[in-house]
């Protein structure tokens, strides 16, 4: 876990940060903790893997940037790190620029880009091997990682997929697994020493809400649309204003998934860097005694929050598809409150069979 181990490197370290300057010696530059936290939960054109007093080591990454009428430009980043400029190209605070302020089209490989990858591969080496697992052990009990992963396939099928959707979850299985485990993989991923923050990033998680709104849009049916733009029980001198707000709610409902995972990952990061900043900031081993047991708290805390910020992400949108599939039965509901209220001693009146005798 990246911050556990972080916060106990600084627990055992504490006095060495904590010593004062020496007399005579340069006072030293004042420490920025917003500055720092920034740097560790955004994008950047670099991996900074760790520091040591022989240097840092670093994987700088390939910027891809195309300019209209100049063509496209392949270089590494290390030519525009640390404020340097490269063939027109700078980084001002991560985003590729130009010196004399031309257009130009960012198509680089990130850290996030490169986490992004690297997870999908694992996604796919665990997962063909668990079904390569099924295979060879047709009607047995599951082994190893199959056994581990199993008991979440079978959760999200039958307390997500099945409650949510209905009879036709089977064909969105494969979509909400791959959501959950993909959630779920990342925010782990993201607690190791190193790591890129991805679902931390808005793009990242404004794409997976992308891709929920497209299928519970193509998974809607007539009485979906019908509720929106007839909104069935409601006076019509109200339906001008039901329809805009009907209208909106489709699109509200991606933006509430991005910003809650978005907002619940990237928070778990900044407290957990508040805390080891309150170390540098007053300069004290007895803040240690503070940031260090509520820092460690949170890093656990945090494992929690990885795999139940997958859930919700993966419930909500299985709703919402449920939601866009459901049949609104708002006649035969009708016929039903009649006949509860044939029932009385006067409903039987208005039967006509009853007339009739």
């Amino acid at each position: 876990m990246k911050h556990l181990l972080s916060i106990l490197f600084f627990l055992f370290t504490l006095p060495v940060f904590a010593q004062e300057p020496a007399k005579g010696a340069e006072s030293a530059e004042a420490f920025n903790p917003g500055e720092v936290i920034l740097h560790h939960v955004a994008d950047s054109h670099e991996w900074h893997w760790f520091s040591t007093d022989n240097g840092n080591f670093v994987s700088y990454f390939p910027i891809i940037a195309y300019q209209p009428g100049k063509g496209m430009s392949v270089f590494s980043s290390e030519k525009v790190a640390e404020g340097k400029s490269y063939q027109n190209f700078k980084l001002e605070e991560e985003h590729l620029t130009t010196l004399d302020g031309s257009t130009v089209y960012d198509f680089s490989i990130t850290k996030n880009v490169a986490a992004l990858i690297m997870s999908s591969l694992v996604l796919v080496i665990v997962f063909t091997s668990v079904a390569r697992g099924y295979r060879r052990r047709v009607g047995q009990a599951p082994t190893g990682l199959q056994s581990f992963l199993e008991p979440f396939v079978v959760f999200i099928r039958d307390e997500v997929a099945k409650k949510s959707i209905g009879p036709k979850y089977e064909r969105y299985m494969p979509y909400l697994l791959t959501v959950f485990f993909f959630i779920w993989f990342n925010n782990l991923l993201g607690l190791t020493p190193g790591a890129a923050n991805l679902t931390g990033n808005v793009a990242v998680t404004a794409m997976l809400a992308i891709l929920t709104l497209i299928v519970t849009l193509f998974s809607s049916n007539k009485a979906y649309w019908s509720h929106i733009f007839w909104t069935p029980g409601v006076p019509l001198w109200l339906r001008p204003i039901m329809i805009p707000v009907e209208l909106a709610s489709v699109f509200i409902k991606p933006i509430s998934l991005t910003i809650r995972l978005f907002a619940n990952i990237t928070a778990g990061h900044i407290i957990i860097l508040s805390f080891i900043s309150l170390i540098f900031i007053f300069r004290s081993p007895w803040t240690g005694f503070l940031s260090v047991p509520f820092g460690l708290f949170i890093s656990v805390l945090e494992l929690l929050v990885s795999i139940l910020q997958a859930y919700i992400f993966t419930l909500l949108t299985a709703m919402y598809i449920g939601g866009a599939m459901e049949e609104h039965h708002h006649d035969e509901d009708l016929g039903i409150a009649e006949q509860s209220h044939g029932g009385s001693d006067l409903g039987h009146l208005t039967r006509p069979d009853v007339a009739a005798h």
